[in-house]
């Protein structure tokens, strides 16, 4: 994160103004060029300890009077660390999610640790539970009481901090007024157990002490004896990794929290509340970005909700877009009562668009108004096949036929975060197209319908979707998940866009027969780009990802030999979402 020079003081820290520069950059006049910041434990409902820093705009080192409306961050890394260099690191005087531009438009800050993690004190029963949401229920309020607030509240996160934002919305604090999403999940089974199969997010493991102890004492805190108590409280956190890999089904009871923990952490539970309240919701993520999907189910579930999506990666502001500028009118317009203007449902980054790629507004969310077009699943042709298992994916299906492939559990390590998945077509099967004929606007969620067998009561299936240039080169643009086992599909306790929803309870899960064939219905990751004329669009099958944590704890031996059918009545097809 960046931070600022700080001036310190006794109790206050005052920051130095934002260069010119930076100001001509954000499209904001430097109405408060600094910063006055305090810190101190506030105490929840259970008497639990939470460190909050606020930080108030001010000119000249004198924090503005007046009461202003409050933007409150709530996270799990440290609001204010020492980094190894001792430089103090603050959340608040970055400009990642706009929130020292949003100091300088006139809005006090408060960032705050949740309890277990930073410099608050108390333990996480779980990641993201209900006593966390309440948690940032009664900071709202207390924030929102403070002299120096006009009792309206805002809240904005990405990723876990998205998380925080979300689930405290789901209290329905009554000073919150909006909130601003990134990058957070509708359903966490879903996201974090997706057909059944754990992935990489939320799947690492828990920091060291040493972490926590790097963040800076609260004000009052001058010996850091608070800090080292706080920290100590840590020891008694439940591990993350461990309580997601324990509860494989939807209805598991986990062993660390005693209940059906992966309902009490659905925000989707919650959503009539926030409908209720009244609270202006902003979902964003980016296309390069596994819980995109998420975002943009959670906009489909509120219809005044907006969305945005950029070209990037997770929790990156968007590039070539008044990211800053939009996040301060949004909560202009919710907590100071400004005009909204033209405010689209949607405004998102269309991949390849005039040959490069820009942004559209849309008061439809993407996807919607899309038409799905099937690729069938086809034998390859003689002479054009790189390998044997290379097929053909065409508009029309064709004669009955099976491929089968070995699934690899030996693949390259990934990036320790790696957020986005890289080819697959040598580890499994796949099906390209000729090369097209004309460019292709493909907006929304693709899905996979495959017909497909096993040598084995159960077995994973990875498909990826890539675009293919003239030359080659290769970038997936999509992919998805699901276990044989977790086929059965239901109705979806919320909407869904139309997509195949798999409920994934201990009673819906079926192992197969070898041999047996079965239909696979699986949504992926969502797209927006336009596919130029000679390109190539591939769908590759494997059995494994390298992006997954615990690849030598579920490989079988020997390993599933996975069968794909293809033609006849079993035809397998990817349907894309096809847009105007």
């Amino acid at each position: 994160m960046n931070g600022y020079p700080i001036l310190t003081g006794a109790v206050v820290a005052c920051v130095t103004a934002m260069p010119v520069a930076l100001q001509a950059e954000s499209g904001l006049a430097p109405a408060y060029p600094d910063v006055v910041r305090t810190s101190s434990y506030v105490p929840v409902r259970d008497g639990t300890r939470l460190a909050v820093n606020v930080y108030r705009p001010a000119r000249d080192g004198v924090a503005e009077t007046a009461p202003l409306p409050v933007i409150f961050s709530f996270t799990p890394y440290r609001a204010r660390f020492t980094d190894k260099d001792g430089k103090v690191e603050d959340m608040a005087l970055s400009d990642r999610l706009a929130l020292r531009s949003l100091i300088r438009a006139g809005y006090v800050v408060a960032t705050a640790d949740i309890r277990g993690k930073g410099a608050s004190f108390g333990h996480r029963r779980g990641f993201q539970d209900r006593t966390e949401a309440q948690d940032g229920h009664d900071l709202v309020e207390w924030l929102a009481k403070q002299p120096f607030a006009t009792g309206k509240v805002g809240m904005l996160g990405c990723s876990y901090l998205g998380g925080t934002t979300f689930q405290t919305a789901t209290t329905a604090p009554p000073s919150l007024k909006a909130v601003f999403i990134g990058a957070s999940d509708l359903d966490k089974y879903a996201f974090v157990r997706r057909g059944g199969i754990s992935a990489q997010f939320n799947t690492r493991p828990d920091e060291p002490p040493e972490v926590d102890l790097a963040s800076v004492p609260v004000d009052a805190d001058a010996d850091g004896n608070m800090l080292k108590a706080a920290v100590a409280e840590h020891a008694a956190n439940t591990p993350m990794a461990a309580l997601w890999y324990g509860m494989p089904y939807r209805d598991s009871v986990s062993e660390f929290t005693g209940n059906q923990f992966w309902e009490e952490v659905g925000t989707y539970n919650y959503l009539d509340a926030i409908r209720r309240a009244g609270i202006a919701t902003y979902f964003w993520s980016n296309w390069q970005d596994e819980p995109t999907a998420q975002s943009l189910l959670s906009a489909a579930n509120f219809p005044n909700a907006r969305f945005l999506a950029g070209p990037g990666s997770h929790c990156v502001p968007p590039p070539g877009f008044d990211f800053t500028g939009e996040i301060t009118r949004y909560f202009n317009q919710h907590l100071k009562d400004a005009a909204p203007g033209k405010t689209p449902r949607a405004t998102y980054w269309v991949e390849g668009l005039n040959g490069k790629g820009g942004y559209v507004t849309s008061d439809k969310l993407p996807g919607e108004g899309s038409t799905a077009q099937g690729w069938y699943l086809g034998a390859g042709k003689t002479g054009t096949a790189r390998s044997a298992n290379d097929g053909a994916l065409a508009l029309r299906a064709g004669a009955a036929g099976a491929d089968s492939f070995t699934v690899q559990y030996d693949l390259p390590d990934p990036e320790y975060f790696a957020f986005w998945a890289k080819p697959m077509d040598d580890k499994g099967l796949s099906y390209t197209t000729a090369p097209l004929t004309k460019p292709a606007r493909i907006v929304g969620f693709p899905v996979a319908h495959l017909a497909v067998s096993a040598d084995k009561p159960d077995a994973q299936v990875f498909v990826y979707l890539d675009q293919v240039d003239a030359a080659g080169k290769a970038e997936v643009v999509a992919f998805g998940r699901l276990a044989l086992s977790h086929r059965v599909e239901g109705r979806a306790p919320y909407a869904a866009m139309g997509l195949p929803f798999h409920p994934g309870r201990k009673g819906d899960v079926m192992p197969v027969t070898p041999g047996q064939v079965v239909r696979l219905n699986i949504d992926m990751t969502p797209i927006a780009r336009i596919v130029p004329a000679g390109a190539r669009l591939r769908l590759t099958v494997a059995g494994a990802d390298p992006r997954q944590r615990n690849l030598k704890d579920i490989r079988q031996n020997p390993a599933p030999v996975i069968t794909v059918h293809r033609g006849g009545a079993d035809a397998s097809r990817l349907d894309l979402p096809v847009a105007e």
